[in-house]
């Protein structure tokens, strides 16, 4: 016996591959039937619907349905009110001729085809009741205040139970606490009832879900009295009043309602919720707490309701048998009450129902039932719907309690088997079918589809494939180089490959081969790897005032061959429908923000791969709204209490609270501040001063700004008194030399308590014996006393005084009558040279006597006389320093070198200047010297260079010589070797020989004197290239236009010799009334022998100039100029450059006249002059 469970035991392993998987066998291939959908095991139906009991089953060939009613044959055919869906096994009861309470019973639906028949459950098929609350007069219950009571509901029994609640004759639900609540069965309990619960209200509601009807108990009413009132109404009512509690009620320890004793027990079913309650009565009331005696309780699936009375513990497991304690306690003791709690199980499946099995012949196979339950369940084995061991005898079947083995079954073993495992506390049926079939392998995943994933995701590619024998999956990858087995694959018992971190390598295409002994089956599929998407700016916490704009950043990172899409929710929910809500492709703004847009927002950015979501909060701030019902407490003479209530503070919290006055007697219409208090608080003690009339106001503060002001407060007065005070401020001075003004700060109408304000002044000289002067002051704020001596010092004092008398002792101040100008002046002068710019001089101070004033200090007037170097009077002003304080020297900055300089000092008070002291005269030595004036560059030459300078501006000394620098420049700026010249102090030009040709200078010149060298002047210039001068002169001379030029010139001439010829013939003199503007060269123009002017031609009647002549620069025509030099007209001037460089001056006929050489230039004529002689002539 041993040995066969041991060979059976090997046949279970060998044939567990079937159990693992559940296949679906495809459609199309016979099949036995399968049930896919029935109604629950316990079916309340609702009686004013059709009944409909539901039975769907798939089968190759399609099955055929027949039913059971109560254990026998239910002939739908006979029953005009019942029909069968086509195709279907589902029942439609037509209730409209019949009520539903006549198809009450236990239906079960067949499914059969000619490979097997499957079952159905039990279904128990039940009307749902909603009866009505009996009628009953409810009598008014009087009870003393303090006692319990319990006020029963006792609903009317419903299928399924009602829902129980209480509610006033308003649909209001009656507020509980822990003193009131109701319990599981519906009553309303009190631990401790109180005046407050006095009403004639009080209505049990019952809510049956399944008609969706509510019924109504009668009102209870219920009169809590004290023991007086008890006694004055009991004659009236005793006839048919409950009463209850006679005598007074006193505190007490607490006691159970329910449940009753010191313990009890409960059974509960695994799966089932727990629901235990613990009601206490006691004065004070009671607290309920709960403790598992043999364990801890289950803190995941644990919850306490009803203010702890009750103990609720869901998904019950046997874990959760044992007892339970409840306590309930006040300060005058304490109870315990235990439950026993007893988990009873219906029947459950240990692993799962039993599954199809599909053999192919030849093969072996299992089918497994193996459940619990609490008690054991039993277990019953039935095919095609019929018990197994009246079925026909199959060899190939062997049934071992909640096993059947197949050995080597055959074609003709396909059936339906059903496994029935039930107890005392329910059942489970299952159908599980036996196909024998032989079929070549077929994958069912569709072909080439496309599986995409996100990195580092899992990926997930099906292979699911029907044959029989059941195909072996194996994967490929691409080339199909070698099957995919080991990290990072996983291939799991239905085919599936995964690839447990996805990477963007493991994209591809991959081949799943289904192999069994009778073909092989493949199909490809395609992995894509995408990137994940990831939000990159997270929106950030706002806080924005009411009324501005807010915007939240969502930027996201996403595979760019995914489509996102972004969606913002608020609080969880959609956006509201508002304009002011704008969406953009990574941001939310939201426009005029109000208080209803707090929240917080949330961004989900979507692919149909994937999502990322990121939240941030909006606060909405503003003023806070103004405190309110201002009331004054504690009020005193000088003190009182202000107290209010904040407003709302509108999300940013009330930093202060600013207390404001307006002193309608004294400055109405303006409101002062009087004090700050911290926003935590709502009280302020405010110091009040007197013969005010305050009306107060606050405000509110917070990091958005000031609230509006509260309304004013009532007015309160405060009582005259004296003046706490005197001014301050108390000053005295002169405006003359003969008189004192005292001055002070008047009182304001706050500060003067009371009516009448006047001041009493008062004055003495600050000398032994001297006595007060005393005078009233009304109106004003300085008194003048006049006459006194010059600058002397006077104590002072200034006291407030109103009609309530007089303010404190005043403090004496000082002060001084009228200054004058100070007669003494500065002695023994002297004055310390220390260079040519700087010296110091030094005085004697003056007496205090002979100030006649506050010492202010010492001015000095300083003045330059001369410089040496001129020998002329300067006529500059008066440099003036001023010495603040008691100063007896000073700096004079500033000094010119090699000067005469006058000095004095005077001394100033307040009132001005003394006399000067005696003047002192000083020299300031030599200093460098300035810059030379100008240096020019005279004469440039092909090697040699000449220099022309003027002697500097500020000689500063005697000028002992000049220093001449100088160094080549190239091309790009570079200075070369420096060459030092020394020159003598009477020299103006330097020529510099032997220089390289074409070459660019720079030179620096300075001055010297006995002090040292004075600052340089630099100048540029360049000398000149032979051949450049004479290649150009060639170029020129043999130009086409040059020679054209010169003939049209030439011809010109010509013409003007002929016009002139002819005027001189008839014997007029044409006088040239007007030097010409343009310069022409001498050998085209006639001149006089003796004085080198143009001839004179006759003309008596035009002196005008020649047309086409050019007029001075200075828009005049001279005449009779014809002794003006040539030098005019731009002979014999200084040499300048033209446009190419090359110099005019070496091209220029010089004026005969003037070097008294009788004889012109042998050079050739410049172009420039003969086109200046070109256009005198046009």
């Amino acid at each position: 016996m041993m040995k066969r469970r041991r060979m059976d035991t090997a046949l279970i392993g060998l044939v567990l591959a079937h159990i693992a998987a559940a296949l679906e066998v495809p459609l199309d291939l016979p099949q036995p039937p399968t049930i896919t959908h029935q109604s629950p095991k316990d079916y309340i139906i609702d009686p004013r619907e059709n009944v409909i009991i539901h039975c769907e089953a798939k089968g190759k060939p399609h099955p055929s349905f027949s039913w059971t009613r109560n254990g026998t044959h239910f002939d739908i055919d006979e029953d005009p009110n019942v029909i069968m869906r086509p195709h279907s096994g589902t029942l439609v009861v037509d209730i409209s001729r019949v009520r539903a309470e006549h198809y009450e019973g236990i239906y079960q639906c067949t499914a059969r085809n000619e490979h097997g028949a499957a079952v159905s459950n039990n279904v128990v098929v039940r009307q749902s009741r909603s009866p009505l609350w009996s009628k009953e007069k409810i009598k008014p219950i009087f009870v003393q205040e303090g006692v319990s009571l319990v006020l029963p509901c006792r609903p009317p029994a419903g299928l399924p139970p009602p829902i129980i609640f209480w509610m006033d004759s308003h649909f209001q639900r009656l507020p509980q606490s822990e003193r009131v609540s109701q319990s599981l069965n519906g009553d309303l309990y009190f631990s401790n009832i109180r005046r407050e619960d006095t009403r004639s209200d009080y209505i049990c509601y019952a809510r049956f879900p399944h008609t969706q009807t509510i019924q109504q108990k009668q009102p209870i009413t219920v009169r809590v009295l004290n023991l007086d009132a008890i006694n004055d109404t009991m004659a009236a009512f005793y006839n048919d009043t409950d009463l209850f509690s006679e005598a007074p009620v006193d505190e007490r320890r607490p006691t159970f309602l329910i449940p009753s004793g010191p313990s009890s027990s409960k059974t509960v079913l695994r799966g089932h919720e727990l629901k235990m309650e613990c009601i206490a009565e006691g004065l004070p009331t009671p607290e309920i707490s709960w403790t598992k005696v043999s364990g801890d309780l289950p803190a995941k699936r644990t919850s306490f309701l009803h203010y702890n009375k009750t103990l609720h513990i869901v998904n019950v497991s046997e874990s959760d048998a044992g007892d339970y304690r409840c306590m309930a306690r006040n300060r005058h003791g304490s109870v315990r009450h235990t439950i026993h709690v007893t988990v009873k199980a219906a029947p459950y499946w240990i692993s799962a129902a039993p599954r199809n099995l599909v053999l192919s012949p030849g093969e072996n196979g299992v089918l497994t039932c193996r459940a619990r339950g609490i008690p054991k369940p039993s277990i019953s084995w039935t095919m095609n719907g019929i018990p197994i061991e009246i079925s026909p005898n199959d060899l190939s079947r062997k049934v071992e309690d909640d096993t059947i083995i197949f050995t080597d079954v055959q074609p003709g073993s396909s059936a339906v088997y059903q496994c029935n495992v039930s107890n005392d506390y329910g059942y489970l049926l299952s159908n599980a079918f036996v196909n024998v079939l032989s079929e070549p392998p077929r994958v069912l995943t569709p072909a080439n589809h496309v599986y995409q994933v996100i990195k580092n995701h899992p990926a997930l590619m099906d292979c699911f494939s029907f044959g029989s024998p059941i195909p072996k999956i194996t994967w490929f990858k691409d080339s199909r180089s070698s099957i995919l087995q080991g990290e990072p694959y996983v291939l799991h018992d239905n085919g599936t490959l995964e690839i447990r971190v996805a990477q963007m390598e493991h994209g591809g295409k991959y081949t799943c081969v289904a192999t069994n002994s009778l073909a092989i089956g493949e199909n490809d599929v395609y992995l894509e790897v995408k990137e994940p998407t990831r939000i990159l700016k997270q929106p950030e916490y706002k806080v924005v005032q009411r009324g501005r704009s807010v915007v939240f950043e969502c930027k996201v990172k996403h595979d760019p061959s995914l489509t996102p899409t972004m969606t913002w929710l608020k609080d969880d929910g959609e956006l509201p429908d508002d304009e002011r809500f704008i969406v953009d492709s990574d941001s939310l703004t939201i426009t005029e923000v109000t208080e209803y847009d707090a929240g917080v927002y949330t961004c989900i950015m979507n692919t149909s791969l994937d999502h990322d979501s990121a939240s941030a909060e909006l606060s909405v701030v503003e003023q806070p709204d103004p405190p309110t019902d201002l009331e004054l407490t504690d009020q005193k003479k000088r003190s009182v209490q202000l107290t209010w209530i904040p407003g709302d503070e509108h999300n940013s919290p009330i930093q202060k609270f600013l207390i404001q006055y307006e002193d309608s007697l004294h400055d109405r219409g303006h409101w002062h501040n009087l004090t700050e208090v911290p926003g935590t608080k709502t009280t302020a003690h405010l110091k009040l001063s007197p013969y005010i009339h305050y009306t107060f106001r606050v405000l509110a503060f917070n990091d958005v700004g000031f609230s509006r002001p509260s309304l004013p407060s009532r007015m309160y007065k405060t009582e005259p008194a004296a003046p706490d005070m005197n001014p301050s401020g108390v000053h005295g001075s002169g405006t003359e030399h003969n008189n004192l003004v005292i001055s002070w700060k008047p009182l304001t109408g706050l500060q003067s308590n009371g009516p009448g304000l006047h001041y009493r002044v008062m004055w003495r000289q600050e000398r032994l014996g001297s006595d007060w002067n005393t005078v009233t002051v009304a109106n004003n704020s300085k008194f003048v006393v006049s006459g006194t001596p010059t600058f002397v010092p006077y104590e002072l004092k200034v006291q407030a005084v109103n009609d309530h008398g007089a303010g404190p002792e005043p403090a004496t101040a000082h002060g001084y009558s009228g200054e004058d100008l100070p007669i003494g002046v500065p002695t023994n002068i002297q004055v310390v040279v220390y260079n040519s710019s700087l010296a110091e001089v030094y005085w004697d101070p003056v007496p205090t006597h002979l100030i006649r004033g506050h010492l202010k200090g010492y001015r000095v007037y300083y003045w330059r006389k001369h410089s040496h170097h001129k020998h002329t009077t300067d006529h500059m002003e008066k440099g003036i320093l001023t010495f603040s304080g008691n100063h007896s020297h000073g700096m004079l900055p500033g000094l010119h070198p090699f000067s005469l300089y006058s000095v004095e000092v005077r001394v100033f008070n307040g009132k001005g200047d003394g006399p000067p002291s005696l003047i002192l005269r000083f020299n300031t030595p030599e200093g460098v010297p300035g810059p030379p004036t100008s240096l020019i560059v005279t004469d440039a030459n092909l090697d040699s260079l000449t220099l022309e300078w003027s002697p500097p501006r500020d000689h500063n000394g005697h000028i002992t010589g000049y220093t001449l620098k100088y160094q080549p420049v190239n091309n790009s700026n570079e200075l070369g070797a420096v060459e030092e010249l020394a020159l003598a102090a009477n020299e103006t030009s330097v020529t510099l020989p032997n220089l390289k040709y074409s070459t660019r200078y720079k030179f620096y010149l300075n001055a010297k004197t006995v002090a040292g060298e004075g600052s340089a002047i630099s100048q540029e210039a360049a000398t000149f290239r032979e051949e450049a001068v004479a290649s150009r002169q060639v170029d020129i001379a043999t130009q086409g236009w040059f020679i054209g030029l010169m003939c049209a010139i030439a011809l010109l001439i010509l013409i003007l010799l002929i016009i002139c010829f002819i005027q001189r013939n008839k014997g007029g003199k044409y006088p040239v009334k007007e030097k010409e503007d343009a310069h022409t060269d001498p050998e085209f123009q006639p001149m006089k022998d003796d004085d080198c002017t143009f001839g004179e031609y006759s003309d008596n009647e035009d002196h005008k100039p020649l047309k086409g002549s050019r007029t001075p620069s200075n828009g005049t025509v001279k005449r009779d100029d014809s002794d003006d030099s040539l030098v005019d007209y731009g002979e014999g001037g200084d040499g300048q450059f033209n446009e190419d460089g090359s110099f005019i001056g070496q091209y220029s006929g010089k004026s005969a006249c003037r070097d008294n050489e009788g004889h012109e230039s042998s050079e050739a004529p410049s172009p420039i002059n003969a086109m200046n002689s070109l256009n005198s002539f046009v």
